[in-house]
């Protein structure tokens, strides 16, 4: 999550819709500017790559200047129906939603009916004495030290429940802070989801009726809305998850667990609408916009990720939702956007952002290369076995052995199929992550670094 950072969908199958954030080593300063023609031919190269290599699934726009330059489908929709992904398909956006969040909280403010300083417990009824220092902005921003509801241990057998935004605060009140408001940055679901509880206590409206008035459609984002199951969506995509190499139907999720953190749908054609209102003033001020994208601690605004890449300032964000991976990533000085919207859950939606522009860019990108598995001994397997605790997100990585084949398992969910690339380094295509093991002086294993999606997340072995 973190400084200069652009903001990279990962760990969406291990951690639902807690995205992080990092740093990309910084790619070069961009060469000769290409031609739309140069950039759709790289474009689709790279995306024809992505199908083969990863079992990529999903839809991608690349613009320049409002104008898409590359604007295409690749995949399936529908598995089992046989329908093709389009740029007209809609797809769960995870925690992409948190920027329409802030952007309603900005709405409120300007019209007078809040302040981004006032304290929350100005709005929580019983408001515990550690909430009392937390304010709107401290939300905003992931400084409220209240912790991420998606790490706690049984949220992957809650999410099937509805939970009323009564319950869910009732749940977070009853946890003890993380740390001293403001004291620090760590991204946390539960702040946008009381932002989503402010916003529907000022406005005196449903937290989906407000973004649908005030946003959507004054956009005219006709295929934009709080998802819901039970309603009927057009070009709605099927979500899927990869589980010990195959392709299965994602798990259920209770749009009302989500919320203001995570619950909305749309297109990449919607989602481009949004990015060039945010270059006017048809929504909020200038003075408002520019608070937006101020970037706070480790360079988060208000439901964006500001910073630099390939020399260009970037203001960006990904997504995770069971069945489904996001990223919007913007470049403003530019007028350049990548837009991915995937539905296989652990897809590496803002690393292929991050290829595209860096396609535009003229800056250095790998096409995507399959990766071969060695054969390595049953006992070298074996010492792998074990708990792993990656501190930031706080999550908890088992890796087990199974019928000859490690498999790995974060905080309870469905478990991923680990491959051997060499004695120390393996591989999973169902996460699109690798995980490397090392050990200390000893020679016993000690640790691992999980990557994905182009960040590393260390890990030290518990048991």
């Amino acid at each position: 999550m973190y400084k200069n950072f652009n903001v990279v969908n990962r760990l969406t199958a291990l951690a639902a819709i807690c995205l992080l954030f990092v740093s990309f080593a910084a790619a070069q300063t961009a060469a000769a500017k290409l031609t739309d023609q140069q950039i759709t031919a790289k474009a689709d190269e790279y995306m024809n790559a992505a199908v083969k290599v990863d079992g990529f699934s999903g839809s991608v726009l690349v613009a320049r200047d409002g104008k898409p330059i590359f604007n295409k489908g690749y995949g399936m929709a529908n598995i089992e129906l046989n329908v093709p992904n389009s740029p007209q398909t809609v797809y769960r956006l995870g925690s992409v939603t948190k920027q329409f969040t802030g952007m309603a909280i900005t709405m409120l403010q300007e019209r007078g009916k809040l302040s981004i300083n006032d304290p929350l417990c100005k709005y929580v009824a019983a408001c515990p004495d550690a909430w009392k220092p937390i304010t709107i902005k401290n939300l905003l921003t992931h400084t409220s030290g209240i912790p991420n509801y998606t790490e706690f241990p049984d949220f992957a057998k809650t999410t099937i429940l509805p939970i009323s935004t009564t319950e869910m605060t009732d749940l977070l009140k009853s946890k003890p802070l993380d740390f001293t408001p403001n004291e620090k940055f760590s991204y946390s679901n539960s702040g946008f989801y009381m932002l989503g509880v402010i916003i529907e206590k000022v406005s005196g409206k449903t937290y989906a009726d407000f973004l649908q008035e005030n946003i959507f459609t004054p956009l005219k984002m006709k295929d934009t809305g709080y998802d819901n199951p039970l309603q009927i969506i057009k070009n709605r995509a099927a979500g899927y998850a990869r589980t010990g190499g195959k392709i299965l139907n994602a798990s259920y999720m209770d749009m009302s667990v989500p919320y203001a953190a995570g619950s909305l749908y749309s297109t990449t054609g919607d989602l481009l609408l949004w990015d060039q209102a945010l270059y006017t003033e048809k929504l909020v001020s200038q003075k408002s916009l520019d608070e937006i994208f101020t970037p706070y601690k480790s360079g988060y605004g208000y439901g964006w990720g500001i910073g630099k890449r390939f020399e260009h300032r970037s203001i960006s964000h990904g997504g995770g939702i069971y069945g489904f991976a996001t990223d919007i990533s913007r470049f403003p000085d530019d007028k350049i956007t990548a837009i991915v919207l995937t539905n296989i859950q652990g897809s590496p939606a803002g690393k292929v952002s991050n290829d595209l522009a860096a396609i535009v860019f003229g800056a250095k990108y790998e096409v995507p290369q399959e990766r071969k598995e060695i054969a390595v001994t049953a006992k070298l397997l074996e010492e792998y076995v074990g708990e792993y605790k990656i501190e930031q997100p706080s999550i908890t990585l088992s890796i087990t052995l199974e019928n000859g084949k490690l498999l790995g398992q974060v905080n309870g969910q469905s478990k991923f199929a680990l491959s051997p690339e060499s004695e120390t380094k393996f591989f999973s295509k169902d996460v699109n992550a690798t995980i490397t093991f090392s050990k200390d002086a000893g020679g016993q294993v000690a640790g691992l670094t999980l990557n994905q999606g182009g960040a590393g997340f260390p890990a030290k072995k518990i048991k």
